[in-house]
């Protein structure tokens, strides 16, 4: 297809024709994706970040189209603690992946800051190869103080890349700890990225986060820090055994790897290929994406019920009578909200 070789110049140009102020039809947006067209990917996007009315409007029409109109993908979770390797990981197995003829995508969440909801964003300078590829597309999207390690519309984004071609989804986190188990609920392999060398391995890692994990991965196997690796493998393995096999065609597999040299990203990769043939087989695949496209609906109704609830004028006034009562102790915030709902 004609847009999907197009170089990272040719789409700043194509955007442009577009004209980046008018607003896309439905219709624009829908040709785009299919097309594999990164410029209206990215605008696409954007509108389902969207808060103002008339944009969620366009984007539930846009992602209910996209949700029948996808490729069957891979979507990949990767979590682990900040300067555990995520985006150089990321890189390095898209790029092993762009080579097998796979479209990358991946959507790298940053932290926003609390004060400004500024973030970031800055995953494109980390994986250079992989933001310039015609084959695969990078987004960086800030939290904006949402829990979990990712986004409010993360789900809604992975739907948009699945439907502009892309087959393979990787969802970087943020790391911020066991809340990052929100992710799993997205993923149909969720990893864990490990470092050796940083104490007692199995208290950095939070008991939430090693339960769901389909595999952990100890990265920076190389030059001193090889022996630390191999030694923490052995641990965490061990470490496995105690734990409760949440699959009856799996075990949770712990491994080794530099991503800085490329080692052992190819034998990661062929682990996330047998588990995702192995939950096919079984029918378990399948079972675990409906579970989360009903968890999609109640998240969905919980934001849409909060965004009511604090735009609404009468709410925001009976919410600064409240607030100052439970500030001096007159009221406890459970009645006060109590009276809030009754309002």
């Amino acid at each position: 297809m004609k847009d999907e070789k197009l170089s990272g110049n040719q789409e700043t140009s194509n955007k442009n024709k577009l004209g980046s102020k008018r607003n896309l039809t439905l219709k624009e947006f829908q040709e785009g994706l299919k097309t594999g067209n990164t410029a209206i990917l990215a605008r696409a996007i954007t509108l389902v970040e969207s808060t103002k009315a008339e944009d969620k409007i366009l984007a539930n029409q846009l992602v209910s189209h996209c949700l029948s109109n996808s490729v069957d993908s891979v979507r990949i979770g990767v979590t682990g603690i900040p300067g555990v390797g995520k985006s150089t990981f990321i890189e390095n197995i898209g790029s092993l992946l762009l080579s097998k003829g796979k479209k990358v995508a991946v959507i790298a969440i940053d932290p926003s800051s609390n004060h400004s909801s500024g973030s970031i964003l800055g995953d494109k300078t980390r994986m250079p190869h992989l933001a310039q590829s015609k084959n695969a597309f990078v987004r960086p999207s800030p939290t904006r103080n949402a829990l979990g390690g990712v986004t409010t519309k993360t789900r809604e984004t992975i739907v948009l890349c699945e439907a502009a071609g892309f087959n393979v989804i990787f969802i970087e986190t943020v790391g911020v700890g066991q809340s990052e188990t929100a992710v799993y609920d997205m993923v149909d392999f969720f990893l864990l990225l490990n470092l050796a060398g940083t104490g007692d391995e199995l208290q950095g890692i939070k008991r939430g986060i090693i339960e769901i994990a389909d595999a952990i991965a100890i990265n920076k196997a190389d030059g001193d820090n090889l022996k630390k690796t191999h030694q923490a493998q052995s641990q965490l393995q061990r470490a496995m055994e105690l734990f409760p096999d949440k699959y009856s065609f799996w075990k949770t597999k712990v491994s080794t790897c530099s991503a800085m040299e490329g080692m052992g990203i190819d034998t990661i990769w062929k682990t996330i290929q047998e588990f995702v043939s192995l939950a096919r087989r079984t029918g378990s695949f399948e079972v675990k994406r409906k579970l989360q496209r009903e968890k999609w609906l109640y998240q969905t109704i919980d934001e849409e019920l909060r965004s009511q609830f604090f735009e609404d004028n009468n709410s925001a006034d009976a919410i600064k009578s409240f607030l100052k009562k439970v500030r001096d102790k007159q009221i406890s915030a459970g009645e006060a909200t109590q009276l809030l709902m009754r309002k």
